[in-house]
């Protein structure tokens, strides 16, 4: 990518770190910023994971319920490429074409400490909650078929990670840099953990009780 000069996206209608000039004033010290944003976040990949485990109960059609979940994956890997993870958090990843024909990823960050500070830290919590345990409900599903001899749910399984599968990745590779593996970007994020779990439990009044949210990462 060094070579290539990155250009600007056809659809871009609100250039990239310009998102803060169309919020909601209204909407400043709220719970959340984004809600609907917040609520599509989650409401694709869960549709979807529901969706495969009571399917049987309506309906005894494999193709009807293969086309349903690939529809809210669809769906959810569209959302969560293109509006959450710039909201939310300020990442965002894509891929471009040179004049050579030579293929580019891209990923980006708001990483300036003004955009740090008004960061929603609930809407970040569930948007790295949401993006990391839906892949791992997917992963204990391809066991399950695995196992269970189930070989046509196994294909749509696997579409259901390799999608899940490409947000993760791509958001950890904005979030700790383009240029780390993703074995140093865990050890970063296992390290970042313990120390703010560490400061956490040296810096709470005795007696008081353990906190009930553990935020999973932060922006870069």
């Amino acid at each position: 990518m060094a070579s290539a000069t990155v250009p600007l996206l056809d659809d871009d209608t609100i250039p990239f770190g310009e998102e803060d000039e169309m919020r909601d004033p209204s909407r400043a010290g709220q719970k959340y910023t984004h809600p609907y944003v917040t609520f599509f976040h989650l409401f694709f990949r869960g549709a979807a994971i529901l969706i495969y485990m009571f399917c049987g109960w309506f309906s005894d059609s494999f193709i009807t319920s293969f086309v349903f979940v690939v529809l809210f994956l669809s769906a959810d890997f569209w959302t969560v490429k293109n509006i959450s993870g710039r909201l939310l958090v300020g990442l965002r990843w894509w891929n471009y074409v040179d004049d050579d024909g030579v293929s580019h990823w891209v990923f980006e960050s708001k990483n300036s400490e003004s955009y740090q500070s008004r960061v929603n830290k609930n809407e970040q919590r569930i948007f790295w909650l949401g993006l990391i345990l839906c892949p791992v409900f997917w992963g204990l599903f391809f066991l399950f078929a695995l196992f269970g001899l189930k070989f046509k749910w196994l294909l749509l399984v696997m579409i259901a990670i390799a999608l899940n599968a490409a947000n993760l990745y791509g958001y950890v590779k904005c979030n700790y840099g383009a240029n780390k593996d993703l074995n140093s970007a865990a050890t970063d994020f296992v390290k970042t953990q313990f120390f703010k779990n560490a400061v956490d439990i040296m810096t709470r009044p005795s007696g008081a009780p353990p906190p009930t949210n553990v935020r999973p990462t932060g922006v870069v």
